[in-house]
């Protein structure tokens, strides 16, 4: 007898099989005995009828508890009233783990409740599709960017700088020096892609920011890539691509999690269609001042509502060209006929989710990249290895960062960026 994942039921109609599965709810009558259960894949429906397996085997079933491991042996069958559209006819019940008083049941919980089961919660119907929904975004990267010769390159956690400015580093001690917990990888993606061509990286990244909004984590996931030869026009390409990819990966392969989540996938085919809109760094400034945010003055950065106005204005993810040189990091390229601001872009996203990517053209001048380290008051020393990269066959290159959370959070449409992280790290929160 083979033991099977729920998720490949259909390859099994009318075979008996096995299953090891947890039950995530029950009802029963006299004679009939339904269990919802879950595997890790999927989740679908048990049946126990009392006349077909006996008396013992149906007292078990009646007397499961929620979050009790079994394991199930039946008859895969399929169901045409459930959008799994499968179910299993139970012959036989063997109880692997008890469960009894599972604190999380099908009643209302508050937000700090479940966060602080969190180990736990991880197992409802909502937060298991939207981590499939996070794993596809991230199998679809992978799959992404082998496809255009992309090498993945793992830049160090560890580091003695910081790429972003100095003010929400985490420091640690580093046997008698200072170190600093990552912010990103793209100083050291940049010297990778100087000897590979076009790289990537996927891994944490931490920023000691005291936020409390629903989009910002203090770990996080981050996509990198990094592309020499490749202006930031040909970024901005690369970046849409990839987010169009990524919703479309989604919509071809977590159909039952976006049921699960509600997800309009209407909306979410809106965003495959490319080009994606583009508007400067001044016209929104302008757009903003016309619509009511007199708060908005040039030079400054946006805050929360004014991205939500913009990305709805235009009903798509949008890109902001060109932001003012005051308020960007020190590697960013000038503008070749403008002082005031730099080649770069932020996408945001619809549906007020904000900034999901930002990237630039990388400054490639020598004496320009000293003199802004020096602006920024930061260990010329420390960086004599970036400026090598300026000294020994500099090209011109462009990249960019996503943020996996905020990605999937605005992907699934659920409200916080919390619930996209398996154990999400918050200014209050490091349990569990």
């Amino acid at each position: 007898m083979e033991q099977i994942q729920i998720i490949d039921a259909k390859k099994h109609i009318g075979e008996i099989v096995q299953i090891g599965a947890w039950v995530a709810n029950k009802r029963s009558s006299g004679k009939i005995a339904f269990l919802q259960l879950r595997d890790g894949t999927a989740y679908f429906q048990g049946i126990v009828v009392k006349n077909e397996v006996g008396e013992e085997i149906f007292q078990i079933a009646k007397n499961l508890h929620q979050e009790t491991s079994v394991m199930i042996t039946g008859e895969i069958r399929e169901d045409s009233r459930s959008k799994f559209g499968y179910e299993i006819g139970i012959q036989g019940i063997e109880v692997i783990g008890e469960s009894h008083d599972y604190p999380i049941t099908p009643k209302e919980h508050g937000t700090e409740f479940l966060m602080d089961h969190r180990h736990l919660w991880l197992r409802s119907s909502r937060q298991h599709a939207i981590m499939q929904i996070r794993n596809e975004i991230i199998r679809a990267t992978y799959q992404f960017f082998n496809e255009r010769h992309f090498v993945k390159i793992d830049p160090p956690i560890l580091t003695g700088s910081a790429p972003e400015g100095t003010t929400d580093l985490f420091e640690t001690d580093y046997f008698g020096d200072k170190a600093y917990l990552s912010q990103s990888g793209q100083l050291y993606l940049e010297a990778a892609a100087m000897a590979f061509g076009k790289v990537f990286s996927f891994g944490p990244t931490f920023r000691a920011e005291k936020s409390k909004t629903r989009r910002h984590l203090i770990e996080f996931w981050m996509m990198e890539p990094e592309m020499a030869f490749t202006t930031q026009e040909e970024s901005l390409v690369v970046q849409e691509e990839y987010v169009a990819y990524l919703v479309q990966s989604v919509l071809d392969n977590c159909d039952y999690a976006l049921d699960v989540l509600g997800r309009d996938r209407a909306v979410l085919e809106k965003y495959t269609q490319l080009p994606y809109p583009r508007i400067s760094y001044d016209d929104a400034v302008t757009l903003l001042n016309e619509n009511g945010f007199d708060d908005v003055t040039w030079g400054d950065d946006f805050g929360s509502p004014h991205e939500t106005f913009i990305a709805n204005s235009f009903e798509q993810p949008v890109f902001i060209l060109n932001y003012p040189k005051a308020i960007k990091p020190f590697y960013m390229k000038p503008h070749p006929t403008r002082e005031d601001v730099v080649i770069c872009a932020d996408m945001i996203a619809p549906e007020g989710y904000g900034e999901i990517i930002g990237g630039s053209e990388r400054a490639t001048d020598y004496e320009f990249v000293l003199e802004r380290i020096r602006e920024f008051g930061l260990n010329e020393e420390e960086y004599s290895w970036y400026l090598d990269l300026r000294k020994y066959g500099t090209v011109p290159h462009s990249g960019f960062g996503l943020g996996l959370e905020r990605a999937v959070t605005w992907i699934s449409g659920i409200e916080h960026v919390r619930e996209a992280s398996p154990f999400p790290r918050l200014i209050n929160r490091i349990y569990p």
